[in-house]
């Protein structure tokens, strides 16, 4: 260990080399996860702990989530430091071309699952995100390292440790609650969660009481038994654990709530006010909150906290969940357990198959008929053959995600593109560059998505419309369009609205500044970078699709990077429709804020 001074001196030295060199002392972290955390929904009153770590240490208050704007692709550049061009993880649900072996059986892969990632992997090449994590370069540096949380986005942040006897991974799968296999634990953490009378994982209130069907009551509770337990875990077994061991550590939170309560909350079920901003979803938000500083009390009482830096973000923003389109031919069907008038889950599949004119199947390969009542839930396949579809469409929420993987590609896009450009609840498209310039579209390249991905890029990205129902705040009134199983009203979240794109980020700690407003521009992808400097850690640069070092506000270093604005605007299409694109540079790399036609766009500025 180095002395004070020469440690010191040697941060000063670092920040004058533009930080290149890692701190001097062996830290702690902790990356707490507010899954779905808006940036304006925390107040002292509703989140004091979580207020209280923006007030004390930094807040970065012109944050970003990626797009889209759903968790696993998130989770991959929190994880990795890398844009989804490199990671690959388009969305929480893509098109993998070939389907898995059962169970799985479908080419429409859903990567929120513990067991999805381990094939994931096992198809492309060990590592489906093709980069190393935080936890993973920590892990061969001899931190001791753990995820907790949220099954899916957990297991992400050491992807490639899947035995149990690497990151120590606890999560709803844990188990095999609900059926999944999960990660297995060692046998001494198992004994150590018994002995500590932490025997049974409560099961996930927020999410299973609501959000799953179109006529369930929601939920008017917080998720706080399982977030108890979880909580417990953490500060009774692993910290200590840790602290005994003697190790710096790497600990990855990651809290279900407020993203789970949000979504199925009862408290404005067909109506879109309050939407997300009854006080169901803001017990959620405390819930939380109340994780987070239980965290910060263990590491204070087992004297860690002088050690600890502790970063805290959200995977993305949320809205409210509309299920309205006057001119959606899929809303004009019956089904049974859908409001008349209201759109089903895949009313763009519907929609694209009676356009183009194609036949219409699932996920599975299964024909749909949706004069007949029925509709697509997790996907669809569409064309004579769902075995070699000409369309596969991936449903990400506010967003989906279009392959065109037959040999007819470049010439079905501007087709596909030009009936998008029609549907009243498009609200952004986006097209990849090797399908060239269709008017109305802009690159997916421009929106860090093309890169050097294992998994297979889309053809084309839609954002869904969004609006403000007139609030003083816009962005805490969102409201978009979806396709998902949530009822209008109850939350959702994925669209280019910057009402998703505009998380919550804070730090603080030994290696933060205190009491520090960052102006700067900031994205999920910069916390691993940042992180791995701290700690000295080498991340992979397979790709070059990379956040940065948030140096600014490190302690000793200088002022935030200048940036400036930019605005690109697609070609208009044959009906007037555009892509506008609102972004920010800064310090060699750019951050998304919200991208659609203007007038369909929540957040976009002339």
């Amino acid at each position: 260990m180095l002395n004070s001074r020469f440690a010191a001196a040697a941060a000063t030295l670092a920040a004058a080399l533009s930080l290149c060199a890692a701190p001097a002392e062996a830290r702690n972290v902790i990356i707490f996860v507010a899954d779905g955390l808006r940036s304006h929904s925390v107040t002292p009153e509703v989140a004091p702990a979580l207020a209280a770590v923006r007030a004390e240490g930094v807040d970065f208050e012109n944050s970003h989530s990626l797009y889209p704007t759903v968790t696993t692709p998130n989770s991959s550049a929190i994880a990795t430091g890398h844009l989804l061009a490199d990671t690959g993880d388009f969305g929480n649900t893509i098109f993998v071309d070939k389907p898995f072996p059962p169970p799985f059986g479908s080419a429409i892969a859903g990567i929120e699952d513990d067991d999805m990632q381990k094939v994931m992997n096992q198809r492309y090449a060990g590592n489906y995100l093709g980069e190393t994590t935080l936890l993973q370069a920590a892990r061969a540096k001899g931190y001791a390292t753990a995820a907790i949380g949220k099954h899916g986005p957990t297991a992400i942040q050491d992807v490639t440790s899947r035995d149990g006897l690497g990151t120590i991974e606890i999560d709803d799968d844990t188990g095999g609650r609900d059926g999944g296999h999960g990660i297995p634990l060692a046998p001494e953490i198992t004994a150590a969660i018994k002995a500590a009378g932490l025997e049974t994982l409560p099961p996930d209130r927020g999410l299973n009481g609501g959000g799953g069907a179109f006529n369930m009551p929601g939920v008017l509770v917080a998720n706080v038994e399982q977030q108890d337990w979880l909580a417990a875990v953490a500060t009774k077994v692993l910290l200590p654990r840790f602290k005994a061991q003697g190790r710096p550590f790497v600990l990855v939170f990651w809290s279900r709530d407020p993203d789970g309560t949000q979504h199925g909350q009862g408290d404005s079920l067909n109506t879109l006010e309050p939407g997300i901003n009854g006080p169901t979803s803001k017990a959620a938000i405390r819930n939380a909150s109340n994780d987070l500083q239980k965290l910060r009390d263990a590491l204070k009482a087992l004297d860690l906290d002088g050690d600890t830096d502790i970063v805290v973000t959200a995977d993305h923003g949320f809205s409210t969940m509309s299920r309205e389109s006057p001119g959606s031919a899929a809303a004009r069907f019956t089904y049974r357990d859908v409001k008349p008038g209201f759109l089903p889950q895949g009313f763009l599949d519907i929609d694209m198959s009676i356009g183009l004119k194609l036949k219409l199947h699932d996920a599975a390969g299964v024909e749909v008929h949706p004069e007949q009542g029925s509709y697509p839930k997790h996907g669809s396949l569409l064309g004579p053959d769902p075995t070699h579809p000409q369309i596969a469409i991936a449903p990400n929420g506010g967003s989906s995600l279009i392959y065109l993987p037959g040999p007819d590609a470049k010439t079905l896009a501007p087709r596909v593109v030009e009936f998008l450009t029609g549907q009243d609840y498009v609200g952004a498209i986006f097209v990849n560059d090797a399908l060239g310039s269709i008017p109305g579209a802009l690159p997916m390249s421009k929106v860090g998505l093309i890169g050097s991905a294992r998994t297979p890029q889309p053809s084309i990205v839609v954002s869904f419309r969004s609006f403000s129902t007139g609030c003083a705040e816009p962005e805490m009134c969102g409201v978009e369009v979806a396709d998902s199983s949530q009822q209008q009203g109850q939350g959702i979240h994925g669209a280019f609205s910057r009402a998703d794109t505009h998380n919550f980020m804070a730090a603080i700690g030994p290696d933060f500044k205190t009491r520090f407003v960052d102006p700067a521009p900031v994205s999920n992808a910069d916390w691993a970078n940042t992180l791995a400097h701290i700690l000295g850690l080498q991340l992979s640069s397979n790709g070059q699709a990379k956040g940065r070092v948030m140096a600014e506000a490190l302690k000793d270093a200088g002022a935030p990077p200048e940036s400036r604005p930019i605005v690109l605007k697609s070609e208009p299409a044959a009906n007037g429709f555009t892509t506008v694109l609102n972004a920010q540079e800064a310090a060699g790399k750019t951050y998304f804020d919200a991208a659609g036609m203007p007038g369909r766009t929540l957040g976009l500025k002339p």
